[in-house]
């Protein structure tokens, strides 16, 4: 595919300027003219410079891109304004040129003839499954207003949420990478030249000692074979965790994590509910909704779990009694749910336990940023203390025996 710029006229006499992606320059005018417009000029664009400012290969399409774009559609459709019109606005103003590019190819294919739905889903990386059947379910509701307000409160709480979880996660990770850092360190060039000390004075060194001495002298004489072990090793369990059963035995050792796995689980818990009670609300069947929640909800273990629920509900199993079935789901939601089928409010109970599960995040998330960082302070002060005595004492004997 190569990229076009243009300029036309269209139907009602206003010149247009853009690109358009085609095979050659003939499949470009003839998709130009299949548009109404009447070509004034076509040529190639210009390729970028590797050392250009603006890098491709750098730019992404953010959370925060298509929240922004859905509050702004959400405004344009309130104020009657056309889809067609409202995306050219917006791909003329947006953040990056891949999104301008993306809003501007999804309004060609609005003029083109194709639904809004449609021409999102051309977009898999920028709009999900459950965003464009959200839209669908709009455009047949008549609704496009409130659906894209729905999805950009539903996207910035999911956003919010997420972050919280793995800001939370970057303090003890980054001090426990250090403490490594600094312990290999210590034990492949401080320890061994105070071992030579030791060894120099020919006086006995307690266990410990010896016991840390002969861990440092491992680490000295193999780290090249280590660290060529740890980058194999990590290579095959990338390649492991790429495949179906891999993924899903990694999910389920994340869960199991103390006091991090909860917080997980809650995640995806809350993600699922508030997914599920949107699309409800936006008029998705149930069963739809299960199976697009399923392809969006983040985790191997519960992407299985609402595949199989999905095959139960299709069967004709009420959706309590097919989530029963698994005990990644608590029973406090299949009890909530059973109570949402029985009175016919399915979507109020389920945004009930979404927000339910998003309080108990933020306090889990709290609760273990106010544990961990005395807890790794206590870690790093032994571990430190325990290398320093180990190596420290025998010297200062060997000092204090003269």
């Amino acid at each position: 595919m190569a990229l076009f710029k243009y300029k036309a006229v269209d139907t009602e006499g206003n010149e247009r300027e853009g690109t358009v992606d085609a095979v050659n320059m003939d499949v470009a005018i003839a998709a130009l003219q299949r548009r109404g417009l009447v070509l004034a000029g076509i040529d190639p664009a210009e390729t970028k410079s590797v050392f250009g400012k603006d890098i491709e290969f750098f730019s992404r399409i953010s959370n925060a891109d298509i929240v922004m774009v859905s509050r702004q559609i959400t405004t344009l459709f309130e104020a009657q304004v056309s889809a067609l019109r409202a995306f050219r606005l917006l791909s003329e103003e947006a953040r990056t040129k891949m999104l301008g590019d993306v809003l501007g190819e999804i309004a060609n294919d609005i003029q083109s003839g194709s639904s809004i739905s449609a021409a999102l889903a051309k977009h898999p990386n920028v709009f999900s499954a459950f965003y464009v059947n959200m839209v669908r379910a709009g455009e047949e509701s008549g609704k496009l207003d409130e659906t894209f307000s729905f999805l950009a409160d539903y996207l910035d709480r999911n956003y919010e949420i997420t972050q919280k979880a793995r800001n939370a996660l970057v303090y003890p990770a980054f001090i426990i990478a250090t403490f490594i850092t600094v312990m290999i360190l210590m034990m492949t060039i401080v320890v061994p030249k105070l071992a030579g000390m030791l060894s120099d004075a020919g006086q006995q060194v307690p266990l410990y000692t010896r016991i840390i001495i002969g861990i440092s002298m491992f680490f000295s004489q193999y780290i090249i074979l280590i660290l060529i072990l740890l980058v194999v090793g990590g290579f095959f369990l990338y390649r492991f965790a790429r495949t179906q059963h891999g993924s899903e035995m990694i999910a389920r050792a994340r869960l199991e994590i103390p006091g991090v796995g909860s917080i997980f689980e809650k995640i995806f818990l809350s993600r699922l509910a508030d997914n599920l009670s949107t699309m409800l609300r936006s008029g998705i069947q149930i069963l739809r909704g299960i199976e697009i929640t399923s392809s969006v909800v983040g985790d191997p273990v519960y992407e299985k779990v609402l595949m199989e629920a999905a095959a139960d509900v299709k069967a004709g199993m009420p959706l309590s009694e097919a989530f029963r079935k698994h005990p990644e789901i608590p029973g406090i939601i299949v009890a909530m749910i059973k109570i949402g089928e029985e009175t016919g409010n399915m979507s109020a109970i389920l945004e009930t336990m979404a927000r339910f599960y998003r309080r108990e995040v933020n306090n889990s998330v709290d609760t273990l940023v106010s544990l961990i960082e005395p807890l790794m302070i206590v870690v790093l002060a032994v571990g430190v203390g325990i290398l320093l005595a180990s190596v420290l004492l025998p010297i200062y004997n060997i000092a204090s025996s003269f």
